[in-house]
């Protein structure tokens, strides 16, 4: 009477492919939903950012690598290579991406923001026409999203406190004990149907169709409450006939990583050591994923250390000449 752990499911997955034996997976292509742009995208509209974070998102993959159909694949019983956890690296992809642009120190993300602010400010009938939209608040983002993430949080706390552990159909292990099983059921959900009816809670005739978007923004809202057309312009500079972040500093994770075979992990994550903006950003998405913060933190410095792979070898280097 539980919920099982995402690494549990994971593992096992394998463990059962390897077992049965089963050839290659069919290729995984830029067209397949479990290719990183294509999910990518699909979690940015989820989290309500801006739609020009799809193209930076897009650089990362390519500048890396992982959106190569060897890389995605998977194959099962080849244990030389890295098992892909699709859904945790689109979200990861998407926290570098922030962290490349906004920094999440939780000094230079609010700077940022209060630009954005004042130039929307004295801008505002421009911004309406502006074929960019209005520059990204990441405050306003912030506190738009952190209050729907409250609300769907209760409302998830709520529904698995009064979850019923049993199946829908009932369980009968005898042709004869089959009337008995179906009366007694029959007459448990009458019971709470009138018990419903006296306590005036609605008591719902269908269930609602499943969906994989658990939160929606709809560009229609006159709130101001959908950030998905707003322009990155504010933050943004060209060098070279491309788009880079004014400012040049990232800061690392982690510098070195563990081995994952006998940590369990690639890093370790503790809130403390990190800065809130970076710990909101993981929090959102282990909501929509459903896991904990660790594992996406882990697939982040994963991609760190491939899209810094040259300055990290300098600096190891560096310190051991120094150590020498």
């Amino acid at each position: 009477q539980s919920w099982p752990v995402y690494e549990e499911v994971f593992n096992k997955m394998h463990e059962l492919a390897a077992f049965l034996d089963l050839p290659r997976f069919p290729d995984i292509t830029e067209s397949c939903f479990l290719h990183p742009d294509m999910l990518c995208m699909k979690y940015l509209m989820e989290a309500n950012l801006p739609d020009e974070l799809h193209n930076w998102t897009c650089r990362v993959v390519k500048k890396i690598g992982i959106g190569e159909v060897d890389f995605l694949t998977l194959t099962p019983g080849n244990k030389s290579k890295r098992k892909v956890k699709y859904d945790v690296l689109a979200a990861a992809i998407i926290v570098v991406v922030l962290k490349l642009l906004f920094l999440l120190d939780d000094h230079y993300e609010w700077l940022l923001s209060e630009f954005a602010e004042e130039r929307n400010k004295n801008n505002t009938e421009v911004c309406m026409f502006y074929s960019g939209g209005p520059y990204f608040e990441f405050k306003k983002w912030y506190e738009v999203v952190k209050h729907s993430l409250d609300v769907e949080q209760k409302k998830l706390d709520e529904a698995r406190a009064k979850y019923l552990w049993r199946c829908e159909k009932p369980l009968f292990y005898s042709v004869k004990n089959k009337s008995k099983v179906l009366k007694r059921r029959q007459m448990v959900v009458n019971l709470q149907n009138q018990f419903g009816k006296l306590s005036g809670s609605v008591q719902r005739a269908e269930k609602p169709n499943p969906s994989s978007f658990q939160l929606s923004w709809s560009e229609e809202n006159t709130d101001g409450s959908c950030f998905h057309g707003h322009s990155l312009k504010g933050i943004l500079q060209e060098k070279c006939g491309l788009l880079t972040a004014m400012n040049p500093d990232y800061w690392l994770c982690t510098v070195k990583l563990c081995n994952e075979k006998l940590c369990g992990h690639l890093a370790h994550y503790k809130e403390v050591e990190f800065p809130q903006s970076y710990h909101f950003v993981l929090g959102l998405f282990s909501f929509l994923l459903r896991i904990q913060p660790s594992y996406i933190h882990d697939e982040v410095c994963m991609i760190e250390h491939k899209l810094f792979n040259k300055k990290l070898c300098k600096k190891l280097k560096y310190n051991t000449v120094l150590r020498k």
